[in-house]
């Protein structure tokens, strides 16, 4: 193994915090002032020289045999693959393992982490390197920062020590898949149609901006604003106020599912909410906008217009990848709509096509393994139209009279009401679709759903005492098959060897219970755990066929419970079939889990 950290010219202006790491990374500015190495359990070396000279020193090491680890491995990969050219056998990252294991708890940056640890101290020279280029740097200063360096480089291996002793080996090959994602990226990007796009985004924005009429009175008002957003069938976000102790709008900056709002598939909720924002263009046009300046930056590993795809490994509560770099491709326009455009942006290099492969209904189809709801898994086994049965059973008709209108109705209460939604919300999620219906028809789609999924609806109650369990430190079974087992001191222990976590998890005389976010005091119900598993086990099922995968082809892109890979022209049936099959076949601990999948074939990621 072998661990590395290079060190970098920044300004006030150039550096990390202000740009994004692929911005950074192939800038003109860029430099690297030096790197440290260190070899297994050998001592850490540095090396500073120019560019010519690091490649040289770099050249010596055999990183194709290597495991290489590195604190924000994402920076390092890019550097070690786009500049110097060389691909390890696998990449390790601190700031990932710790991420997965401790969430927010501790913090990610290598100061934290190895203060947690009591590993010893992270230099502070670093600060005094601001501005200098390499050969600015007086001898003695450069000798220091080789030093600050070697310590880092030090501390980020004795890290990975304490980290390892509880990382699950799949954890680890997942990281090293989702950092080459972005290392050693294959999708490419066809700028003549971004360009287009890019047009097309400004003229509808411009329309819809004054089509809304909305004055600035009724974007600062709390209250009208919300109005507004129930007229497009949103939610309006809430939070727990730190100053009054009472539930308040959730319409900062600061406040994430506000400004996810950003990325609603609603054009008008998005001009809306970047409005209030005080921002001058919405995210599909400053995406687009990002997505023509990767290309036109130059290439990467050899490639023109190859773009990075930056995802973060255990973003979610749950342990989904989330959205980074500021191109969120977990959250892109969904296929056949106008935005959708952009995915067709995305393109295979020539020779290869696209196959995007999505698990079919994965949560609900784990909710009911989860809850031993034998009659919803057999429909699911026999391939049986599980949304119509759910319209049959709300509209009272045989199969035959069921019209695709209320066919949709039942997928969207098979999809949503799994996890405790009540009427009113329903009503919201289906206005936010299209769907007018009265209140007391959602309240009755609600009590028929409840009705014929008992068990479902058992499971929320025996999670409520899971919670109370939790905060009195008892032990609980959690789920009907005994999948996950609860540990009162590390959470829900999960499939895939980590744990689902609420910390600083509080009962209040009320009887609700909170935990704590990096955002603040988050509301937890037994319906939200319920949602929280489902989630977190699907995960752990597309983190399994994600590896099974990758033993044949290139994944090279995974968005919630979708597997995107990039074959050869040749193999692309072939690979089909095979991709299809890891996604149908249920993981060992699962056995009886009835998984399928729908996947698509194309040149672009759009038309798959």
């Amino acid at each position: 193994m072998i661990t590395i950290d290079f060190e970098t010219y920044y300004d006030k202006d150039y550096s990390l915090s202000k740009l994004t790491t692929e911005e950074y990374v192939r800038d003109p500015q860029f430099e690297v002032i030096g790197v440290g190495v260190k070899v297994n359990d050998e001592p850490s070396v540095w090396f500073s020289g120019t560019f010519e000279e690091t490649a040289e020193f770099l050249a010596q090491y055999d990183w194709g045999d290597h495991f290489v680890l590195a604190h924000n491995a994402m920076f390092d990969s890019a550097i070690l693959t786009w500049l110097f050219g060389q691909k390890p056998k696998a990449w390790l990252d601190t700031l990932s393992m710790a991420r997965a294991l401790f969430g927010t708890q501790v913090g990610g940056s290598l100061k934290s982490l190895v203060q947690h640890f009591g590993l010893g101290e992270k230099g502070v020279e670093v600060e005094d390197a601001k501005g200098l280029r390499r050969q600015e740097f007086p001898p003695q200063q450069l000798t220091q920062y080789g030093e600050y360096c070697k310590n880092d480089v030090e501390l980020t291996y004795s890290l990975f020590k304490e980290l390892d002793r509880a990382f699950p080996v799949k954890e680890k090959r997942l990281i090293d898949i989702t950092l080459r994602m972005f290392s050693d990226p294959l999708l490419e990007l066809d700028v003549d149609r971004l360009e287009d796009h890019l047009q097309g985004v400004r003229d509808r924005k411009e329309k819809l901006f004054a089509d809304a009429k909305i004055t600035k009175e009724v974007l600062s008002s709390s209250n009208q604003f919300s109005e507004l957003l129930i007229a497009n069938g949103v939610t309006p976000p809430m939070k727990i106020s730190p100053a009054t102790g009472k539930e308040t709008f959730a319409f900062a900056k600061s406040d994430e599912e506000f400004t996810a709002l950003l990325e609603h598939p609603n054009e008008v909720v998005q001009a809306l909410v970047a409005a209030r924002l005080g921002a001058k263009s919405t995210l599909e046009e400053t995406r687009t906008e990002r997505f023509i300046a990767i290309a036109r930056r130059g290439h990467i590993c050899g490639a023109l217009r190859r773009v990075p795809i930056p995802l973060k490994y255990y973003a979610a509560h749950t342990g989904r990848w989330g959205g980074a770099d500021k191109i969120n491709l977990q959250n892109l326009p969904s296929r056949g709509s106008e935005g959708g455009k952009l995915k067709r942006c995305i393109v295979a290099p020539r020779g290869h096509v696209i196959i995007d492969c999505d698990s079919s209904q994965i949560e609900a189809r784990v909710l009911a393994y989860l809850t031993g709801s034998r009659d919803l898994l057999n429909m699911f086994s026999n391939k049986a139209d599980v949304y119509k049965y759910m319209a049959m059973m709300i509209y009272g008709k045989p199969p035959e009279y069921i019209t695709p209108e209320e066919r949709f109705i039942g997928k969207t209460t098979v999809l949503g009401a799994g996890y405790g939604m009540g009427g009113e919300k329903f009503q919201r999620q289906l206005k936010s679709m299209g769907k007018d219906l009265d209140l007391d028809m959602c309240k009755y789609i609600i009590k028929t759903y409840r009705a014929n999924a008992s068990n479902i609806a058992s499971w929320w109650l025996h999670l409520t005492n899971v919670l109370d369990a939790m905060t009195k430190g008892k032990e609980l079974i959690i789920d009907y098959l005994d999948i996950m087992t609860l540990d009162p001191f590390t959470g829900i222990k999960l499939p895939n060897g980590l744990s689902l976590t609420y910390p600083e998890l509080t009962r209040h005389s009320s009887g609700e219970f909170t935990y704590k976010t990096r955002m603040g005091i988050n509301k937890i119900y037994g319906g939200k755990v319920a949602e929280n598993l489902c989630q977190a086990v699907a995960r752990c099922i597309i983190g399994e066929q994600i590896i099974e995968i990758e033993k044949k082809y290139r994944v090279v892109l995974t968005v919630h419970d979708a597997i995107a890979c990039v074959v050869p022209d040749e193999e692309a049936h072939t690979a089909r079939a095979y991709i299809e099959e890891c996604m149908r076949t249920p993981p060992r601990w699962a056995p009886e889990l009835p998984l399928d999948c729908e996947s698509g074939m194309a040149q672009n990621y759009g038309d798959c």
